[in-house]
């Protein structure tokens, strides 16, 4: 029993890791860019939701998560959308480690800018509570699910199936699939290629904040600096999974989960960071494109 319970947490776990790296996955298949500030992206959507919900129970008003939620999202999609502007769209054609370092200094900044900021500081501050904590208990008391767990698992669904259905069955998603494919043949056809990249950057955006929303509210303490380990292990997750495919980072995003309860379960708990690279190591020495992925051959 104790081993299915750990696969629950890693679940959860994972969901949140899957949302972080649909960002990494979506603006990689685009671009062809490792967004190396999606993880601080992720750390401003937990604040701004930390922010919306300590006012909005200032002044007791109801629906906190899902305000918080959808608020955060909102910024983050737009801070998103001013990134590639300002960071990334000026390096659309320079060599592919000058737009990796922009990614990397694009990090430190708002790492650092955040801990500069008077009200955030560098300390750590814990999350509202923005509902009651329940266990439900099952197999006779022997495996437990929390209804923060639930919340966590049925926000993670419902984004990542409106994020497939919209890549999939819309007008901008066929557009987005297209200049992933060929920018310059989609150009030909009419679609606004700056337009599509915006949308992507603003999509993964708002999908890093749902996720910092949801790891306040499963572990209530956030810093300038919470983005850093996640953003690196959903990195891991959507190269995992094949980077590039929405799929292929939802399953990597399980997998890091649920390994690295896994790990605390049955090594020292030092180890959870860890085995999240030494399983990308393995995966890749037997399949380099990932799990999903596919060899193609790439144009240079």
């Amino acid at each position: 029993m104790e081993f299915l319970q750990q696969i629950i947490n890693g679940v959860a776990l994972g969901s949140i890791y899957a949302l972080i790296a649909l960002g990494y996955t979506m603006v990689y298949g685009i671009v062809r860019l490792i967004n190396f500030a999606h993880g601080d992206v992720y750390m401003v959507g937990a604040y701004v939701g930390y922010f919306v919900a300590n006012w909005m129970l200032a002044q007791k008003l109801g629906y906190y998560f899902p305000v918080a939620l959808v608020l955060s999202m909102a910024v983050a999609a737009i801070l998103g959308v001013v990134l590639e502007r300002l960071a990334y769209k000026p390096l659309r054609n320079a060599a592919k480690i000058a737009v990796l370092t922009a990614a990397i200094g694009v990090s430190l900044f708002l790492e650092n800018f955040a801990r500069w900021l008077p009200f955030i500081g560098p300390n750590p501050r814990g999350f509202p509570d923005l509902f009651k904590r329940h266990t439900y208990t099952f197999a006779h008391d022997q495996l437990y699910v929390s209804n923060v767990q639930v919340v966590v698992l049925v926000v993670t669904l419902v984004l990542m199936v409106g994020l497939q259905y919209l890549v999939l069955r819309t007008k901008i998603g066929k557009a987005m699939r297209a200049v992933s494919f060929d920018k310059d043949t989609a150009r030909l056809m009419g679609i606004n290629v700056d337009r599509i990249i915006s949308v992507t950057f603003a999509l993964g955006s708002a999908l890093a904040a749902a996720a910092g929303v949801l790891v306040g509210i499963a572990y209530p303490r956030i810093d300038p600096y919470m983005g850093i380990m996640p953003g690196l292990k959903a990195f891991v997750a959507a190269v995992l999974g094949g980077i590039g495919i929405i799929p292929g980072a939802a399953l990597g995003g399980i997998i890091m989960g649920v390994s690295e309860t896994m790990a605390i379960q049955f090594f020292p708990s030092t180890f959870k960071d860890a085995v999240a690279f030494v399983i990308l190591i393995i995966v890749l020495l037997v399949r380099p494109t990932g799990i999903l992925g596919k060899y193609a051959s790439e144009k240079v």
